[in-house]
């Protein structure tokens, strides 16, 4: 219960952020627009996240046939959860990473990129899975899918009022709007991060231990996480910054100032909790 106030308050906030930018374009007829922008965005994605997400990746949907192992070993960790079986699909990237997408377990998506089954054996392609699952099972994969849409729409919005603001639109004719206006417009985007990073830390984590209790083992997982620590460094893509939280591994490495921000805690200290035995 706290765990979803929670959610709902960050989202809440992510919707408000909106809104906020949106009066910046054009005072309280911008406020509704924003409101209107906020609604649209967090009910599309509810809809329509999986969609997106897969869309996004260049996924495509495969079968039993083509990937036997994949389907197996998913099957296998749906029925430890009691969770119906998710759609299966395979990202033609050559990065090691992998993410849950929909809006509940009924309505679950699994995507691997091709750099996973390359890299990895199955024992530790076991590990992913069962975080991923463990996502599913949590019921995290809506919400960060929602709040990775809000932040996009955020982001848009302050584009939207800083081309504004150039030719003198919004409040900036206003007795102290300028400067107020401005540091929003370019500070609304790092509070939208800001509240994906809150959303996301804590989840990650609980998802490493729900796997390491799915499976018994901490082990495959940490395997697992120090091979794709790697190939992210190694193989760097081109990924919506909002929709990077979604992995299990962030896939886009920007340097120190970015990783103050990264909605994913450190794979040294995830790789840590579960040998150390801390899931249990």
């Amino acid at each position: 219960m706290l765990n979803n106030a929670k959610t709902a308050a960050l989202l809440a906030g992510l919707g408000g952020l909106i809104m906020l930018v949106g009066s910046l374009i054009g005072g309280s007829s911008g406020l509704m627009f924003g409101l209107v922008i906020a609604l649209v965005t967090v009910g599309g994605s509810y809809w329509f996240s999986d969609k997106l997400a897969i869309a996004s990746a260049r996924a495509q949907e495969v079968s039993e046939q083509q990937f036997p192992q994949y389907y197996a070993t998913v099957r296998d960790l749906v029925q430890r959860a009691n969770l119906p079986m998710p759609r299966l699909y395979v990202a033609p990237n050559p990065q090691p990473n992998a993410f849950a997408t929909g809006r509940g377990p009924a309505h679950a998506a699994v995507c691997v990129n091709q750099g996973l089954m390359d890299q990895l054996s199955w024992d530790e392609i076991q590990g992913v899975l069962a975080h991923e699952i463990s996502h599913v099972r949590n019921r995290d994969i809506l919400t960060t899918s929602v709040a990775a849409a809000v932040a996009m729409g955020i982001t848009f919005a302050a584009r939207m009022a800083a081309f504004g603001a150039m030719f003198g639109g919004g409040r900036n004719d206003r007795e102290g709007g300028g400067i107020a206006d401005l540091l929003m417009i370019f500070l609304a985007p790092v509070a939208a991060g800001v509240l994906q990073m809150a959303l996301s830390r804590s989840r990650e984590f609980e998802a490493d231990a729900s796997a390491a209790r799915l499976l018994g083992t901490g082990e495959p997982l940490a395997r697992a996480l120090e091979k794709l620590e790697m190939g992210v460094r190694v193989t760097p893509v081109v990924v919506n910054q909002a929709q990077a939280s979604a992995y299990i591994v962030n896939p886009l490495r920007t340097g120190a100032f970015a990783k103050m921000f990264s909605t994913h805690p450190t794979t040294a200290e995830r790789i840590s909790r579960l040998r150390s035995g801390a899931w249990q």
